[in-house]
């Protein structure tokens, strides 16, 4: 379960998002999210909602809606959660683990990221925190003061994040991508000069003296004409540092000419970026280390490092490694090598191609990419256009010199990367043809597929190498299950991790979220949580650890379903034990035997059933579970299978 404070106020589950009602309910639940684990008055709750004088029967209104509220977050099982509404007296607490709320995570996030002293560490972080937003803070609730000042209190907190995440990518060098990050959000804050001030600053280190004056004079217009006021310290001063630096003629700002009192900074003994003090233009390349460590050894070409953190705890999977290792260090043939990390939902493709990828960096001195394509994700799939511009700016592009047409944008990809040494990694892919516009040219660059679905395609035309990951055995799941709650815990009761490793089909994002469910009970045995989990009724809930449900990820695989094929997973369920043939299958869908053979092969591409040998079809226990939860929902709301 996952509340949603950072866009449209919402409550979501492995089953989708819980009807919340109307705008005053919501508003009670957000602001109880922003105050967890705490009592809040009666009073207070009334105050924030009604913005005029409140009417006489508001504090029945008011209990009506905590009751609603306490309803429909038992219906969504809240209990397993640990969450739960109580009163107190005239008072009402929602007690639950704040981590389930996304405000709550994206502040760790950004308390964890050091721009200045690990930026190379702070940008997956900040990315990640930013990430979490989905529009303004708060959407849905209402208009009162209350509420207004604490969406503007996250929207700075969100603003903060922004100026971090592009003083990281300043201090590695990647000046482009600074100023893209800070363009949006000064468009949209053009009174906020220091914001304004880090994108003169990012626009100058680019080389784009002209744009970071064009700036400076137009956010001087604006707070004359709308505020009366001139520019402060902190805008002015940034200005001066540039026009210093031109007047110098050396196209940077030096730190170590800065007089104190000339522009508010004083001189760092090493001419750091430290010296230039807030809102100053730092020399290029004057982050001890850093700057440079993003550069192709001195020629001046960005070398982009965008590969996410290596797994927690990654384990095993030598063979799959190994593989990957043979399929993309072969540059005998003169071609790009290409790789096809495939397997169902929850396998660890996207952990396994990102370890070998941390593994290798150092075979691609020239950069590693990174791109989430969202083929299984909620929502549409990333286009070719945006992972290329994201490609293309890290590349050192200048955002005027991106081409509008994906087309156009592939072709100036392929072409910069040609002698380059250069790692690319696509995850969660959804078909061949999403691939391909992204793929780099040159032979010495390499690129990493991760999907669902096996991309017969690539492998057909562009000579992929498959690499199939399939779920752990007893022995790699219950190493799994004691590098995340300790070898002793584990070595209690090898029976029980024995058993938790079948109940969660050895797949490890199951036995993660059944680690967290421990995790969080220091006192269970891992006895009790399989007796939990035997339920079938609700094992899939249990498996669920906020975004990382095993229900989740099954769900993004059966929308990408046509209707017949999801029908035919549905009638799969009814499998006593999961083993069948297409004979079988044809008599629990009711299609004719050619007809259930096509959509068995679908199934098995994608990783929903496995053909363990000809004829003869498997589906896991969690995806039976999940296929009938989902059939039974349908028959709820009258709806057609698979719509």
């Amino acid at each position: 379960m996952e509340f949603s404070l950072l866009g449209p106020v919402a409550v979501t589950t492995g089953t989708g998002e819980l009807p919340l009602g109307p705008v005053k309910r919501r508003s009670v639940l957000a602001l109880l999210l922003l105050q967890p684990n705490t009592t809040v008055p009666l009073d207070q709750l009334i105050d924030s909602l009604w913005e005029d004088e409140p009417p006489e029967h508001a504090r029945t209104v008011v209990q009506g809606h905590v009751s609603r509220l306490r309803a429909t977050l038992a219906e969504g099982g809240a209990a397993a959660y640990g969450i739960e509404l109580t009163t107190h007296g005239s008072a009402y607490l929602l007690r639950l683990p704040e981590e389930l709320i996304d405000a709550h995570r994206f502040g760790e996030l950004v308390t964890l990221a050091r721009p200045e002293r690990a930026p190379a560490d702070a940008v997956p972080l900040l990315r990640e925190a930013l990430g979490l937003w989905r529009g303004p803070a708060l959407t849905g609730t209402v208009t009162s003061p209350p509420f207004a000042a604490a969406a503007h209190a996250l929207e700075e907190r969100r603003l903060t994040a922004v100026e971090a995440l592009a003083r990281a990518h300043g201090a590695l060098g990647e000046h482009e991508q600074a100023a893209a990050i800070l363009y949006s959000a000064a468009v949209n804050h053009p009174l906020r000069e220091g914001l304004i001030a880090a994108l003169m600053g990012a626009l100058f280190r680019a080389g784009r003296q002209s744009d970071a004056l064009e700036w400076f004079h137009r956010t001087r217009r604006l707070l004359n004409e709308e505020l009366g006021v001139d520019p402060g310290e902190r805008l002015s001063g940034a200005y001066e540092d540039i026009l210093r630096a031109e007047r110098e003629g050396t196209g940077q700002v030096s730190a170590a000419k800065r007089t104190p009192g000339a522009g508010g900074g004083r001189p760092a003994a090493d001419g750091s970026a430290a010296a230039a003090g807030p809102g100053r233009v730092p020399a290029q390349g004057a982050a001890s280390g850093t700057a440079s460590g993003a550069r192709d050894g001195g020629a001046g070409r960005p070398s982009p490092r965008l590969l996410p953190r290596p797994p927690a705890r990654f384990l095993g999977r030598d063979r799959q490694l190994a593989a990957l290792t043979d399929a993309l260090t072969d540059h005998t043939t003169g071609e790009s090598p290409l790789a096809v990390v495939a397997g169902p939902a929850g396998v660890g493709k996207t952990a396994c191609a990102v370890q070998w990828a941390h593994l290798h960096a150092a075979a691609f001195p020239d950069g590693q990419l990174f791109a989430d394509l969202r083929g299984f994700g909620e929502g549409d799939e990333a286009p070719a256009g945006e992972i290329l511009r994201d490609f293309l700016l890290a590349l050192g592009t200048p955002p005027e010199r991106v081409p509008t047409s994906a087309q156009a944008a592939s072709a100036l990809f392929r072409s910069l990367v040609a002698e380059r040494r250069l790692l690319v990694v696509l995850d969660n892919a959804r078909s061949s043809a999403q691939v391909r516009p992204l793929l780099p040219g040159g032979p010495h660059c390499a690129t990493v597929v991760t999907s669902r679905s096996r991309l017969d395609g690539l492998v057909a035309t562009d000579c992929a190498r498959p690499v199939g990951i399939q779920a752990l055995g007893h022995e790699e799941g219950a190493a799994l299950l004691g590098a995340m709650l300790g070898p002793q815990r584990v070595a209690e009761d090898p029976a029980a991790a024995r058993e938790l490793v079948d109940l969660c089909d050895g797949l490890p994002l199951a036995l993660r979220a059944a680690a967290a469910q421990l995790t969080a009970r220091p006192r269970w045995r891992l006895a009790r949580l399989a007796a939990a989990l035997r339920d079938e009724q609700r094992r899939l809930a249990l498996l669920s650890a906020e975004d990382t449900g095993i229900a989740a990820a099954l769900r993004m695989s059966v929308a990408r379903l046509s209707a017949d094929d999801a029908r035919l997973l549905s009638a799969l369920a009814k499998s006593a034990d999961g083993h069948l043939n297409a004979s079988v299958a044809a008599a629990l869908a009711g299609y004719d035997p050619e007809r259930t053979q096509d959509g068995l092969e679908r199934l098995a591409e994608m990783h929903l059933v496995d053909e363990e040998a000809t004829d003869v079809y498997t589906i896991s226990t969690l995806t039976q579970l999940f296929a009938r939860d989902e059939k039974d929902r349908r028959g709820e709301r009258g709806d057609g299978a698979g719509t």
